[in-house]
């Protein structure tokens, strides 16, 4: 990764009007950091304002809503993309995490107001409000189907709820801590958890019942993913015949993001160990790219891209600051990450330079969903951010 550049937060605004102004830096590493301006010297009558930057900069290409801005001397290049709407009103607070339904209709979000709530993803428009969990909820998503939510809580409970009426239809427990990711398997007959006790989990949502402890880590477990394997892994076999209960799990992989600087990989069907891999700090999060490629977040801002088959040596590894890697999603040919510092971005295998979503402002950005060119993302500073990949 070339040196991260990094922009005024609200630049979108500062530059609208004449003579605004908004500051730039680029910071190679082990290098002093390089600082900058653009001003604005005008509003075209398209609306898109005219920009120069100070010495050492250069802006290629504007529009209303992105900038894209190099530093020659350290072959750096960052395109902007301002947020296209914010919604302030969902949430009271910070909130921790979100997903978008599969038809992109809704959205569903969760806070340390203590709150789990249902919105209309085009405009915020409050829908309904999921009540039940004890303390927080610390994970929420949707079902394939859209019209189901899965949420984990501070409560030790996972619970399922309707879209359409907010009814709790399901509740399991059975953690003895608080339930820090989940992943669903499939159309979602079965579902992964992961806790504070150490324990995977997987369960019978027909059913409500666990079907198994899948590996018992002895430490938290911040982040799970389930992804589906490449013919050339081996899983190893069940030691036991599986329950008929189970769902779609053959062939499957599932990622323990783990407290203790461990990455782990079973065969979600088998139990049995794919690897382990040590990193550099706490594994907040993970996520596969395909069927033997995975990428996974550190807490000391490192982002660890592993290929299965052979993952002693990683394939890179990528560091853009020292903040703690929040979340990473797996998008077209590349992937989002957000970061505690309040960057998120994304990286794509068939661009140059990197997309850098703004407007956050020193507040961690703790998850990133996306729905076809858009992508929302939630904040400490109780907003979520909607962006519009048009927009570039």
């Amino acid at each position: 990764m070339a040196a991260p550049l990094r922009i005024q937060s609200d630049w979108a605004q500062a530059l609208r009007k004449d003579e605004g102004e908004a500051w730039l830096s680029c910071h190679p590493p082990g290098k002093p950091t390089l600082y900058g301006s653009l001003t604005c010297q005008g509003i075209g009558l398209d609306g898109i304002p005219e920009v120069i930057a100070s010495e050492g900069f250069v802006v290629n290409e504007i529009n209303k809503k992105s900038i894209h801005i190099s530093c020659p001397k350290e072959n750096a290049s960052s395109k902007f993309l301002a947020p296209y709407t914010t919604f302030s009103r969902i949430h009271a607070k910070s909130i921790t995490c979100l997903d978008i339904s599969s038809g992109g209709g809704l959205g569903v979000s969760s806070s340390t107001d203590g709150s789990m709530k249902i919105w209309q993803a085009s405009n915020g428009e409050l829908r309904r409000v999921l009540e039940g969990h004890v303390f927080d909820v610390n994970c929420c998503r949707f079902f394939p189907s859209g019209l189901v939510v899965l949420s984990g809580g501070m409560d030790a409970q996972l619970k399922i709820w309707s879209a359409e009426d907010a009814s709790c239809v399901v509740t399991f427990k059975g953690h003895k801590g608080g339930i820090l990711d989940t992943a669903i398997v499939e159309r979602g007959k079965n579902v992964v958890s992961g806790s504070r006790d150490g324990t995977a989990r997987l369960w019978d949502c027909g059913r409500s019942a666990c079907l198994g402890v899948i590996a018992d880590c002895g430490c938290s477990i911040n982040g799970v993913a389930v992804g589906a394997a490449d013919n050339s892994i081996n899983l190893g076999s069940p030691e036991q015949t599986p329950s008929e209960r189970e769902v779609g799990t053959e062939s499957k992989m599932l990622l323990l993001a783990r407290e203790d600087k461990k990455l782990q990989c079973v065969g979600l069907q088998s139990r049995q160990p794919v690897f382990l891999f040590i990193g550099s700090d706490a594994f907040n999060c993970c996520t596969f790219l395909s069927g033997f490629l995975l990428l996974a977040g550190t807490q000391d801002g490192n982002i660890y891209q592993l290929d299965v088959r052979n993952p002693r040596a990683p394939v890179q590894v990528i560091h853009r600051s020292g903040a703690p890697v929040l979340s990473l999603l797996s998008f077209r040919d590349g992937f989002i990450a957000s970061q505690g510092d309040g960057s998120s971005f994304i990286v794509q295998q068939d661009l140059d330079y990197v997309i850098e979503l703004t407007g956050a402002d020193c507040d961690p950005v703790y998850k990133v969903a996306t729905w076809e060119k858009q992508i929302y993302t939630c904040c400490r500073d109780g907003l979520v951010r909607r962006y519009q990949l048009s927009d570039l």
